[in-house]
């Protein structure tokens, strides 16, 4: 798929990024992309766990109880944009009455309340991942960023970002392209 001025579509892909980019909140991740346009694109970090943020926490701070075997987990880093801003991205099993985004046959992403409150009641989406936060581009930022070599681009499916644990995303997506993370180096150069 094209986005209007012939670039790429991304959404529903994911960007790895690659070492040496320059941006140390960038190190080793993993985006899954929400949305890619002429207008810019938006994506979730999937594997770098808040240190200090955790599911229990963030449900007290928002005076929402949670129910009885409540998976509390570590909200994650979704990206330096907006960092006081919720995102859970989701199995589609689940749409929000306010609104969710259903990026692909795989994955929704909602930035409503209500879904935590549906998480915490235990009839919230399957599968999902609590991120403050997102990684936002401008109009033709990512295409530089993608013509510089700063990402890798694969295929998402719901086993990487929701089964593979955090600290083995990055390879395995690197995997999934049949490269294998040692080969990679941070340094640049031309022949």
């Amino acid at each position: 798929m094209e986005t209007a001025s012939g670039a790429t579509d991304l959404t529903g892909r994911m960007l790895i990024a690659m070492p040496g980019m320059g941006d140390p909140r960038f190190d080793h991740s993993l985006i899954y992309m929400c949305a890619h346009s002429d207008e810019g694109a938006m994506g979730l970090i999937v594997n770098k766990p808040s240190a200090d943020v955790t599911m229990d926490g963030l449900l007290e701070q928002l005076s929402i109880t949670p129910g009885e075997g409540l998976d509390l987990r570590h909200v994650h880093f979704g990206g330096p944009v907006e960092m006081g801003r919720g995102f859970v991205l989701h199995s589609p099993d689940y749409r929000s009455e306010l609104t969710t985004l259903q990026v692909d046959e795989a994955f929704a992403m909602t930035g409503t309340l209500d879904v935590l409150e549906h998480i915490a009641k235990g009839d919230g989406p399957l599968l999902w991942m609590a991120m403050l936060g997102y990684s936002g581009w401008g109009p033709g930022q990512l295409e530089n960023e993608l013509a510089e070599n700063a990402w890798l681009v694969c295929d998402a499916s719901p086993e990487l970002v929701f089964s593979t644990t955090d600290s083995a995303k990055w390879e395995a997506a690197l995997n999934s392209l049949g490269i294998a993370a040692h080969v990679l180096s941070g340094e640049g150069g031309r022949a």
